[in-house]
């Protein structure tokens, strides 16, 4: 686990070894959540980073199954 301090300005700085291992550049937004106490920050993937994300998930053969059980 790393830990982070907030500073007066209300900035937190994301560990070197988190930032390395999720590959977060400068300029990365966050969603900030908070749920139940906690807050979560998760990157916010931009469309370019996503592309080919479902590539090879979903085959003609799903597509044609789903048809035949809809009518």
């Amino acid at each position: 686990m790393s830990a982070g301090t907030l500073s007066p300005k209300f900035q937190l700085v994301v560990p070197q070894r988190v930032r390395e291992s999720m590959k977060l550049e400068p300029g990365t937004k966050f969603e900030v959540i908070h749920l139940d106490g906690r807050i979560k920050f998760v990157p916010i993937q931009g469309m370019k980073k996503m592309r080919g994300l479902l590539t090879g998930k979903l085959k003609n053969s799903d597509i044609e199954r789903e048809d035949r059980d809809r009518l």
